[in-house]
């Protein structure tokens, strides 16, 4: 990778630095969220990044793509993430799993032409999405505080840390040309917008408060990723993310019953 590609980030955040971290005085700190005024801040700006750039291009993308090509597109990016996957599911011991992501990586390489076809789940090898993050967390590591990352979105020091292993193992740094792997970029970047665009409406929708509603929904996911869906019992805590169902084509679909 080089030098543009890791430094871009860097000047966003000097620049939400620059910009100030003012917030409510009254609101009650959250012990889970020791940098809730800089993450407010950068939650801002992605707001304001996302209604101007992301969700047009991702609604124009979406208009203009057939279902067909934009599914293709979807499984393809899937296809690399399996690479990820199988080495994490490794790392933690889940054999059976990581044999089920490296068996859906090789079908869906080739008799799925380089994954554009799901050949694999029709076959009967699910997906198992594990990441670095959620290795760091079966071995222990909490999850620190909350972090809300400029432009990539909500995370927590133990998933930013693991990013650095989920970018190593993905098989897209090895392209040489920048050409190519910005455009590979660009279109997994639209393409993962495209299929939230369900969610965030529903998210603008649900919340008073949208940044504390991300952040909950986010931190109670992650939680039950790094239990495979058993996390410790917290009585009277609501699921977010209960309410959104995604397809096998990780399209967003609210289920929100009327109130």
């Amino acid at each position: 990778m080089d030098a543009f590609r890791s430094g871009w980030l860097g000047g966003v955040c000097i620049a939400l630095l620059a910009s100030g971290c003012a917030t409510n005085p009254d609101r009650v700190p959250d012990p889970r969220d020791p940098l809730e005024p800089f993450n407010r801040a950068v939650y801002r700006f992605n707001s304001d990044f996302d209604k101007a750039f992301l969700q047009p291009v991702a609604k124009g993308y979406q208009a203009i793509t057939p279902e067909p090509v934009d599914r293709g597109v979807t499984n393809f990016f899937h296809n690399i993430a399996d690479v990820t996957s199988a080495v994490n599911n490794v790392l933690q011991f889940k054999m059976s799993r990581a044999g089920s992501d490296v068996g859906r990586l090789f079908i869906n390489s080739t008799v799925g032409v380089l994954g554009i076809f799901d050949v694999a789940t029709n076959v009967g090898l699910p997906s198992y999405k594990e990441d670095f993050g959620q290795t760091l967390g079966y071995w222990g590591l909490e999850s620190g505080a909350f972090l809300m990352l400029p432009i990539l979105g909500p995370s927590s020091m133990r998933d930013t840390i693991g990013l650095a292993g989920d970018v190593f193992t993905d098989p897209l740094i090895n392209i040489r040309e920048d050409k190519i792997y910005w455009s590979l970029l660009g279109l997994q970047f639209v393409d993962r917008r495209a299929q939230y665009l369900t969610a965030g409406q529903i998210l603008e929708d649900a919340a008073l408060d949208s940044y504390g509603f991300l952040r909950d929904a986010y931190l109670q996911r992650r939680l039950n990723l790094v239990h495979d869906g058993n996390p410790p019992s917290a009585e009277g805590q609501e699921d977010f993310w209960d309410e959104i169902d995604f397809d096998s084509n990780g399209k967003a679909d609210q289920k929100i019953p009327a109130s």
